[in-house]
């Protein structure tokens, strides 16, 4: 590992409940055994973990690392390493969805990449260099002229204030300033560092470093889930997962729902659900059909539902997309396809908005090209779903859906199909092919080419049309 030679700053990075979900200690101590470098678990070894897993570090597992070095005493730090390398894509996949969006951020600023961890140097500098990490501080242990430890510590213990240090030192031999530099940890006990460095960001907090980020006015971040959405207090989910427990049909007395193909859905990895545009009422009806797959969803949507005081909060907080179509800005595809590269769902209608009038009523779906270049920049399969009745329950014309009539709801009528074949190579015939086989799973009578009469035409108009058009 080098840093880079003109990097003044740097990104340090906590492993543990930060970049990984959970602690990196199981991996690391099963791989050990499996090379035969270690006997059976210690006393209340699982426990402590499960611990840290749920509440963050604790004096308890800190004083189990300490530990550590004197029982690797006689162990040979080349087995060591050898074991680690076989850790390091177990470790790998418990890496955080996010993280590497963060990881690309970072070096296109030109700053080194330096992992801070307790966890033993020899056990982590695999992971790292998979990452493309630019250095590693972290606890390093003695090695005798044989090449085994010799059970003591060489330099500090690199946990709390011990942490500060080492980070110090190595900035110090390295030129980097850390008023110009980041850090991202959980732990409380990571305050010392996170005061030291010009930026600090609290990921994945334990319950005591809430406290303390919300005093200090320090960010926090979650790298489960995508920038911007929070994570709800004590119960640690983001809030659409919450929303999962409530997407019920039978929340919507004023609907009745007619729902196929839901099996449709991947169960996981990265996907494009893409639908055709009828009504406000769609988004609902969109969320409805992907809840059954139990999966959070990723909806790109207009800038003027962002920008709306309230709505726009929660449309964020629930991990919406925010699009300017008036800009041409790509940073809507780019951040879809962050969601995509971290395993998610997105959905988005290619449509763009609701047509109007006539184009309402033809047989033809026109679409963007968007979800077809989203496609070809991510190679995420494309799964096409189709709407129907939706602007019966609540029309353009309207301000708002009628929920007073539970007594004859209409039918909203919702399929969803096989992924969509593509070529991945023309998103103008990507798009056509999108667009047809989001129509092939339309009712006939969508198919079918007719005059709209002069109230259906007014009902696919926004409110106030027509003293729009006299003015």
């Amino acid at each position: 590992m080098a840093v880079p030679p003109k990097a003044t700053a740097a990104a340090f990075f906590d492993l543990d409940r930060t970049l990984l979900a959970g602690a990196s200690g199981p991996i690391l101590a099963d791989a050990l055994r499996r090379a035969g470098l270690g006997g059976r678990a210690l006393p209340g070894e699982r426990l402590v973990y499960g611990i840290f897993n749920s509440v963050g570090e604790t004096l308890p597992g800190i004083a189990l690392a300490r530990q550590a070095a004197t029982l690797a005493k006689g162990r040979s730090q080349a087995a060591v390493r050898a074991a680690a390398a076989d850790a390091a894509q177990a470790l790998l996949d418990r890496l955080q969805p996010f993280a590497a969006g963060l990881f690309a951020e970072h070096r296109d600023a030109g700053r080194a990449l330096v992992l801070a961890t307790t966890t033993p140097y020899d056990l982590v500098k695999p992971l790292a260099d998979v990452l493309g990490f630019d250095a590693v501080v972290a606890t390093r242990y003695k090695v005798r002229p044989d090449g085994t430890y010799d059970g003591s510590l060489e330099g500090p213990f690199v946990w709390s204030s011990g942490k500060l240090t080492a980070v110090r030192a190595w900035a110090d031999e390295h030129g980097v300033d850390l008023q110009d530099s980041w850090f991202y940890s959980d732990s409380v006990y990571d305050t010392p560092l996170l005061s030291a460095v010009g930026h600090p960001v609290v990921v994945n907090p334990d319950p005591r470093m809430v406290v303390v980020a919300l005093a200090r006015r320090w960010p926090i971040l979650h790298l489960d889930v995508p920038p911007g959405v929070p994570k709800l207090p004590l119960l640690g989910i983001e809030p659409q997962r919450l929303a999962l427990a409530f997407a019920r049909p039978e929340f919507f007395r004023y609907a009745r729902f007619d729902i196929a193909g839901t099996e449709n859905i991947p169960k996981s990895g990265p996907a494009i659900v893409c639908a055709n545009h009828r009504s406000y009422f769609d988004p609902i009806a969109v969320g409805l059909a992907l809840a059954r797959s139990g999966r959070t969803t990723r909806f790109l949507g207009k800038k003027e539902v962002f920008d709306a005081p309230v709505i726009g909060r929660l449309a964020r907080a629930f991990g919406g997309i925010r699009v300017d179509r008036g800009t041409g800005s790509d940073e809507p595809l780019k951040e879809a396809g962050a969601a995509l590269a971290a395993g998610e769902l997105v959905a988005i209608m290619p449509q763009g908005t609701i047509p109007r009038g006539p184009a309402f009523f033809d047989p033809v779906l026109q679409g963007r090209w968007g979800a077809a270049r989203l496609a070809q920049m991510t190679g995420a399969p494309v799964i096409p779903l189709g709407l129907w009745g939706t602007e019966q329950v609540w029309p353009r014309s309207a301000r708002l859906p009628d929920v007073m009539n539970v007594w004859s709801p209409p039918e909203v009528r919702i399929r969803v199909g096989t992924p969509v074949d593509l070529g991945y190579d023309d998103v103008d015939a990507d798009t056509r092919a999108i667009m047809d086989a989001i129509a092939a799973l339309l009712p006939e009578e969508a198919r079918r080419q007719r005059e709209p009469t002069e109230e259906e035409l007014a009902r696919t108009r926004p409110p106030g049309w027509h003293e729009g058009r006299a003015n």
